[in-house]
């Protein structure tokens, strides 16, 4: 059952590891407020995480899924069981074969000087591009229990047994560190339809020290 998890998880590490490597590079090159770009004011008008009735409704009963190491927690359904909790990762899905739902949490730490407006302005131009090109259907940056980031949801496969997630990207700082903060919900293409409602209400349930 922790195949599944552990299968996404390692293809969403080697799509952002050439990105996050690129800008790392030319942090290295620049220095002090000059790493600071003009683009956080693209996040300026970010849209407040607010779920539907329905959304709401779908965790009724639930409880809490708490990663102390990294101050977070969610609301989950109350069927829902945890299955890694890391230090750098942590998963919890529902019951269920390839179309349970998941939710898929990563932390990357950066060096002090990581560019954070420019690497998060670089999410969202890369997710708009995808966008263009119909693999992203819903793209914003959004403010999550006052944290802005930028969320995106890919387009509904063709097939009902293929992997369909929607990730909210933002960068904080805890524990003396700047990280990266990668959240992500997914279920098959079949199981994200009759999951939608639950893993919109649990990415929206985010709580996290920042």
């Amino acid at each position: 059952m922790k195949l599944i998890p552990a299968a996404i998880l390692l293809g969403l590490a080697l799509s952002l590891c050439n990105l996050v490597s690129k800008l790392k590079s030319s942090s290295n090159s620049n220095s002090g407020n000059s790493n600071r770009s003009s683009s956080s004011s693209s996040s300026s008008g970010a849209e407040k995480a607010r779920p539907t009735a329905a959304q709401t409704a779908a965790l009724a009963g639930g409880h809490e899924a708490k990663w102390d190491k990294q101050g977070m927690s969610w609301t989950v359904p109350a069927r829902w069981t945890e299955t890694t909790n890391e230090d750098k990762s942590f998963t919890w899905r529902s019951p269920g074969g390839f179309d349970a739902g998941n939710l898929i949490v990563t932390i990357s730490a950066m060096d002090e000087s990581f560019p954070t407006d420019i690497s998060i302005k670089a999410f969202y131009d890369g997710a708009k591009t995808r966008q263009k090109n119909g693999e992203v259907d819903e793209l914003k940056w959004l403010e999550i229990d006052g944290l802005k980031g930028v969320q995106f949801r890919e387009s509904k496969p063709s097939k009902d047994d293929d992997i369909r997630r929607m990730q909210w990207l933002a960068y904080r700082k805890f524990a003396d560190q700047v990280q990266m903060v990668n959240v992500m919900v997914s279920s098959s293409s079949k199981g994200f339809t009759q999951h939608q409602d639950e893993l919109y209400g649990v990415l929206y349930s985010t709580r996290l020290v920042h």
